[in-house]
């Protein structure tokens, strides 16, 4: 476990490298929001990509896990600036792949049109770039998590519903929520792309959905938008894919880094349906 200093927060940064061999590449995984963190890819996709021969950066975003929980500071470009004065820090030059979890993609995407020149690719899961009909959709969920009066009595349905894991990050989101501004802050981000804006994105995008989640028709309408945009769909999965096909997500990464002339050891990739 690392700490570094960066833009006045203290940032919790993990890293995974192979043992036997110079890394063939660096990869950064950007985790999702409000309840999220790098452990997230820690248990699931980061040691399959460090036994494949890359160099695997993690880190806790602005106010989550062991990193600096500000009151305030949550503009979708705020997390965006974290990105370039994190690698700045630990000496990281040269472009880089981004991999993002649902939020953890906005935040790519933000990057690549604010650094460009910092983005070697994209392999978004559960994403697409931020858009203010997000931010507007997003409000209502932001809200109730902050003032919701029956806290106790909605972390303990979704306890009873989903089990206890998915009890304890609703919980963990519902403090973060009511102790930040986060839930103003974003609705009040100025990196919120008009779909016209896509252009902007032109690095090379590989887009991931689960084929039971709600954003699975961003499967066929994503490549249309984006200049240089694939996407694939995993079979009998939820919104949570990442943790529930870890196998599937390590192999879909590794094969696309290998298109974007990556040298990594490529395993099998199982079960998946391409969407055009």
């Amino acid at each position: 476990m690392t700490f570094h200093e960066v833009a006045g927060l203290r940032f919790h940064v993990e890293r995974l490298g192979p043992s036997d061999r110079p890394p063939a590449a660096t990869v950064v995984l950007v985790h999702g929001f409000p309840a999220d963190t790098l452990a997230t890819y820690y248990f699931t996709v980061a040691p399959a990509l460090a036994e494949a021969g890359l160099d695997v950066v993690m880190y806790d975003q602005r106010g989550h896990g062991r990193t600096t929980r500000p009151d305030s500071g949550y503009q979708l470009e705020r997390f965006v600036e974290d990105l370039p004065a994190l690698l700045d820090e630990l000496g990281i030059a040269g472009p880089v792949h981004l991999v993002g979890n649902c939020f953890g993609g906005m935040v790519a995407f933000g990057m690549a049109v604010l650094h460009p020149d910092r983005v070697a690719s994209i392999f978004a899961i559960e994403s697409e770039p931020a858009t203010p009909d997000w931010a507007i959709q997003l409000a209502p969920s932001l809200h109730h998590g902050r003032t919701d009066p029956n806290l106790e009595e909605s972390i303990a349905s979704i306890t009873a519903e989903h089990g206890s894991h998915m009890g304890r990050l609703a919980l963990r989101a519902a403090r973060m929520l009511r102790t930040t501004s986060l839930a103003r802050d974003i609705l009040a981000s100025e990196l919120l792309l008009d779909p016209m804006e896509f252009w902007q994105i032109r690095c090379p995008v590989f887009a991931v959905y689960a084929a039971d989640s709600d954003l699975v028709g961003l499967a066929d309408r994503l490549p249309h938008a984006l200049p240089d945009c694939r996407t694939a769909v995993v079979a009998e999965q939820d919104h949570f894919v990442l943790s529930g096909a870890p196998e599937q997500i390590s192999a879909l990464i590794l094969d696309w880094l290998a298109e974007q002339g990556v040298a990594v050891t490529l395993p099998t990739t199982p079960g998946l349906r391409a969407a055009s």
